[in-house]
C-alpha cells in the first residue's frame, strides 16, 4: 500500500505551485535535461499544447514521467499558461568494477548485471543494484558458499555520473561432514550413499571437489536415488523430506534424506496400443519388458526409445511412444501399455552443412546415407553423422532435424561440424661429421585443399643419401566409393661421399604402385594393389654374415612385382582418436611370377574399444605379421624384415631394438673386413607378435578433451626369425617363437592433436626386458597417434 501512495503524495506536492484552477496549455517548457532528449520527455508526457490541464491531469503526467525511470525528481509549475517541467535526471553508470571473484568469472557477472539493467552508460537505479546484490548472494549460496559477502559501493562522479564498485568475498565452499539416508530397509546405507555425486571429505576430495555442497548436485543425487528404487520395482518410493543443516561457522554441511520405500512390484502383463505402422512381430521383438520381471522404469523407457527409433527408421520422425504403467496394489503387480502415436511420415526437405570452412560441401555430402526428398530415417541420419566423424577431419559433428515452418511432414537435416587439423608436417636440419648437412621434411594431408583426398610428400637430402616419396589417394574415385591410390618413391645412397666405410648395408630403391579399393558393406572394403620395385643392395667393407650370405646366393640387384589384396573393417566412431567400436585389417602381399625374388607377407591389425563409463575406455590392440620365401628364394629378404620397439609397438624400448641380432663379419668373406668395434645390431625377423591394452582416461583440469588422449598402457611384443643362423641363435633368444621371449612394458602416454599433426609422448618402464634390448623411458613422436 505504501508503494501505491508514495507517487501520488509526491505528485501532489510537486504541483503545489500550480494554480488549482484548470488552464489551457499554450506552451511546454522543459528544464534540467542533460542526457535524456526532449523527445523522450514529450513522448512520455500525456499532455500537449492546446489541451486543458488540471490537478488530475498533472498528477497523471507526473506518474507517466516517473515510469520512464530516467528521473529521480520531477516538478511541474505554471508560468502564465506555460507548463514548466523541471527535471533531475538519475545518474548514469560510468564504470563497473568487480573485485574478489574467482568462482564466477567477471565476464559472467557483468553479463548478468547487463541483463538486470546495470551496465556502463545505463541509468543507475539503487533498487536494481540491491536486487542484483541479492541475486549474486543466492548464486553463491547455490554453490555452497554460505559465508559469501557482497558489498556494493556507489561512488559519485562529476556530470551526474556514478561509478559502481562491487567487492566480493566468496568465502569457502562448505564441506560435507555427513550424509545420512533414513527410512531405508531394503538397500543398505552404503549402496545408496554411493549413488550420490556429493561425498563426505576423503583423500581424493582435494582433486575431485566432491565434498563441496551444491544445491544442483543434491537435486541430481536425489533424482539418482529415486531412479535407483524405480528401476528395482519400488514404484511408490518417495523422498519425504530433505534436511540440509549448516554449522554455525558455515564451514560444514550435514545432509539427511528421508525415504519411504514402499512395496516391490513385478510386471503382470505387457500390451501394445495405437497405430504401429510396422509389423507387430517386429515391435514385440523390441520389448525388453517381460511378464514376471521386476518392474524397472529404465527398461520401460529404453523400450519406448527402441520402438521410437524403429518408427523413425520408417520416416515417422515425430513418433511418440509412451510406456504407461498401471499399478495393481492388491498383488503388487504392474500392467504396462506402450501407447504408439506414429504421427505423419516426415520427408527431408534439405540437408545443410555448417562449420566446414576448409572442407568442400561435396566432401560431406558424399558421406550422406540420408537423401533429400526421401523419408527421414533416424538410422540413416545417424549413420551419415557417424561417417562424417570417421573421416577424421572434424573434432565434433552434431545434427539437428528442425521441422520446416508451415509444414507438418517435412524436416531439414542440419549438420554442424568443427574442423580440426587433419595432417602433419615435419622439417629437420642436421649435421653429421661423415654425412655433412642433412635436410629433411615431409607433409601429409588427409584432406588436401578441402577435397577429401590424401596427399603425402617427403624429402630427405644429405651428401651421401637422398630419399623422395609421393603418395595420393582419392577415396571417391567413383561416386559409389571406389578408391584409387598411387605412390612413387626413390631412395639412393652414395658411399663415395663418405670418408670411411662404416655402414653394414643400404638399399637403393626405385618404385611405384597403384591400389584400388572396393566397398563391400557400410563398414568394410577390399583393396587390391600392384607395385613394381627395383632394389639394389650396397654393402660397405664392414658388413654382417647374414647379408653377405644372402647376396652371395641371390645377388645384389632385384626387380620385383608385388601384388597385394587386403580386407579391412571399421566401426570406429571417429577417424582420429576414437573411443568406441572396433577396426581390423588383413593384408596379403606377394611377389608374382617373373620377379627376381619369391616371397610373401601376411599382416593383421586389430583394435577394440570397450567403454567402461562415459569417461573411461579400455582399448585392446594387436599386430601380427608373418613372412617367408617360396620357390627358388631360400628365405625372406632381410630388408623386408619386421622390427619391433618404439611408438606403435612396444613403448619403453628404442625403435626397432627388439628381436634377433646380426652377426658382425669375421672378415673371412671375400671383399669384407672385420670391424672390432661393431656390436651385434637389431636385424629384425620374419615373425611379428605385438599388442597390448590401454586404459583411456580424461586429463584432469582440462575442459576440452577432444584434442587430447591420455592412457595407461601395457605393451607386449617381439620379433622372431624362423631362419636364424647358428651364430644368431647364440646371440639372441628371439629366434625361437616363445611367449616367454616377449618383451613388455607399462607406462602412461599422451597424444595432442596440434596444427602440425598429432604430437605423442610416453613414459614407460620395461617389465620384461630381453637380453641386449635397448630401453628408452621417455619417447615422443610427431605425426602418429597411439
Amino acid at each position: 500500500m505504501k508503494r501505491l501512495l508514495l507517487p501520488a503524495v509526491l505528485a501532489a506536492l510537486m504541483i503545489a505551485e500550480v494554480h488549482a484552477e484548470s488552464f489551457t496549455i499554450s506552451d511546454i517548457r522543459v528544464n534540467g535535461l542533460q542526457r535524456v532528449s526532449a523527445g523522450s520527455v514529450f513522448g512520455a508526457l500525456p499532455l500537449n499544447v492546446g489541451e486543458q490541464a488540471d490537478d488530475r491531469t498533472l498528477v497523471e503526467a507526473t506518474r507517466e514521467l516517473f515510469k520512464t525511470g530516467f528521473f529521480q525528481d520531477i516538478q511541474l509549475g505554471r508560468d502564465g499558461n506555460v507548463l514548466v517541467i523541471t527535471l533531475v535526471e538519475r545518474p548514469s553508470i560510468s564504470s563497473i568494477e568487480i573485485e574478489g571473484n574467482k568462482a564466477i568469472s567477471s565476464e559472467d557477472l557483468l553479463k548478468g548485471l547487463n541483463q538486470s539493467g546495470l551496465a556502463e552508460g545505463e541509468i543507475f537505479q539503487r533498487a536494481t543494484l540491491e536486487g542484483v546484490r541479492n541475486e549474486l548472494q543466492r548464486q553463491y549460496v547455490a554453490q555452497g558458499r554460505y559465508s559469501a559477502e557482497i558489498q556494493a559501493e556507489v561512488i559519485p562522479q562529476p556530470r551526474n555520473r556514478v561509478a559502481l564498485k562491487i567487492d566480493i568475498n566468496e568465502g569457502s565452499v562448505a564441506a560435507i561432514q555427513h550424509i545420512n539416508v533414513v527410512g531405508n530397509s531394503v538397500f543398505p546405507d552404503e549402496d545408496l550413499i554411493d549413488l550420490f555425486e556429493l561425498k563426505t571429505t576423503n583423500w581424493l576430495s582435494f582433486f575431485k571437489n566432491d565434498d563441496k555442497y551444491a544445491r544442483e548436485k543434491l537435486s541430481g543425487d536425489l533424482e539418482r536415488l529415486r531412479s535407483y528404487y524405480l528401476d528395482r520395482g519400488y514404484i511408490n518410493m518417495d523422498i519425504s523430506s530433505t534436511q540440509v543443516s549448516i554449522t554455525p561457522d558455515k564451514k560444514h554441511v550435514y545432509v539427511t534424506v528421508n525415504v519411504d520405500e514402499g512395496e516391490k512390484y513385478t510386471v503382470r502383463d505387457v500390451r501394445l496400443s495405437g497405430d504401429l505402422k510396422v509389423p507387430e512381430d517386429e515391435v514385440k521383438a523390441l520389448l525388453l519388458v517381460q511378464e514376471g520381471q521386476v518392474f524397472s522404469r529404465k527398461v520401460m523407457t529404453t523400450t519406448s526409445e527402441l520402438i521410437t527409433r524403429r518408427l523413425g527408421n520408417e520416416g515417422y520422425t515425430f513418433a511418440n511412444v509412451n510406456g504407461v504403467p498401471e499399478a495393481h496394489d492388491e498383488d503388487n503387480t504392474v500392467s504396462i501399455t506402450f501407447v504408439v502415436d506414429p504421427g505423419k511420415r516426415a520427408y527431408v526437405n534439405r540437408i545443410n552443412f555448417r562449420g566446414n570452412t576448409k572442407s568442400e560441401d561435396e566432401v560431406l555430402r558424399r558421406e550422406m546415407r540420408q537423401m533429400e526428398g526421401g523419408w527421414a530415417s533416424t538410422y540413416l541420419i545417424d549413420q551419415s553423422k557417424t561417417r562424417l566423424e570417421r573421416l577424421g577431419f572434424f573434432k565434433e559433428v552434431n545434427v539437428e532435424t528442425p521441422q520446416v515452418p508451415g509444414t507438418d511432414d517435412q524436416i531439414d537435416v542440419n549438420y554442424s561440424v568443427e574442423e580440426q587439423a587433419s595432417g602433419s608436417i615435419t622439417a629437420s636440419v642436421g649435421f653429421a661429421q661423415n654425412a655433412g648437412l642433412i635436410l629433411g621434411g615431409s607433409i601429409t594431408q588427409n584432406n588436401f585443399l578441402g577435397s577429401g583426398n590424401k596427399v603425402s610428400l617427403g624429402l630427405t637430402r644429405s651428401e651421401y643419401q637422398s630419399r623422395y616419396n609421393f603418395g595420393f589417394v582419392d577415396p571417391y574415385w567413383t561416386p559409389d566409393g571406389v578408391s584409387l591410390g598411387y605412390n612413387a618413391f626413390y631412395r639412393t645412397t652414395d658411399y663415395d661421399e663418405l670418408d670411411v666405410d662404416v655402414s653394414s648395408y643400404a638399399v637403393d630403391s626405385l618404385g611405384a604402385g597403384v591400389s584400388i579399393g572396393y566397398p563391400i558393406s557400410e563398414t568394410s572394403r577390399l583393396t587390391y594393389g600392384l607395385t613394381i620395385q627395383q632394389d639394389d643392395i650396397n654393402t660397405g667393407l664392414y658388413t654382417v654374415d647374414e647379408i653377405f650370405d644372402f647376396t652371395e646366393q641371390e645377388g645384389d640387384s632385384y626387380l620385383n612385382l608385388k601384388a597385394s589384396v587386403g580386407w579391412s573393417e571399421s566401426t570406429l566412431n571417429r577417424g582420429v582418436m576414437p573411443n568406441r567400436g572396433h577396426s581390423q585389417s588383413l593384408v596379403l602381399e606377394t611377389t608374382v611370377p617373373g620377379s627376381d625374388l619369391s616371397f610373401y607377407k601376411l599382416d593383421y591389425r586389430g583394435q577394440v574399444f570397450q567403454p567402461l563409463t562415459d569417461n573411461y575406455t579400455l582399448r585392446f590392440h594387436t599386430q601380427l605379421g608373418y613372412g617367408d620365401a617360396y620357390g627358388s628364394t631360400a628365405e625372406l629378404p632381410f630388408y623386408e624384415h619386421y622390427y619391433a620397439g618404439g611408438f606403435n609397438s612396444v613403448r619403453g624400448f628404442e625403435d626397432s631394438s627388439l628381436g634377433p641380432r646380426s652377426t658382425p663379419s669375421t672378415g673371412n668373406n671375400p671383399g669384407t673386413r672385420r670391424d672390432p668395434d661393431q656390436d651385434p645390431l637389431p636385424f629384425g625377423g620374419n615373425v611379428l607378435v605385438q599388442g597390448g591394452v590401454e586404459m583411456l582416461f580424461p586429463l584432469p583440469f582440462v575442459k576440452d578433451q577432444r584434442s587430447l588422449r591420455t592412457a595407461l598402457f601395457w605393451d607386449v611384443g617381439n620379433v622372431f626369425d624362423t631362419n636364424c643362423s647358428a651364430s644368431q641363435k647364440r646371440l639372441s633368444d628371439s629366434c625361437d617363437i616363445d611367449a616367454g621371449n616377449l618383451a613388455s612394458s607399462v607406462g602412461v602416454g599422451l597424444t595432442w592433436i596440434t596444427a602440425l599433426g598429432p604430437l605423442s609422448f610416453s613414459l614407460a618402464m620395461p617389465v620384461v626386458k630381453p637380453d641386449d634390448a635397448d630401453t628408452q623411458v621417455f619417447q615422443f613422436s610427431l605425426g602418429q597417434t597411439f
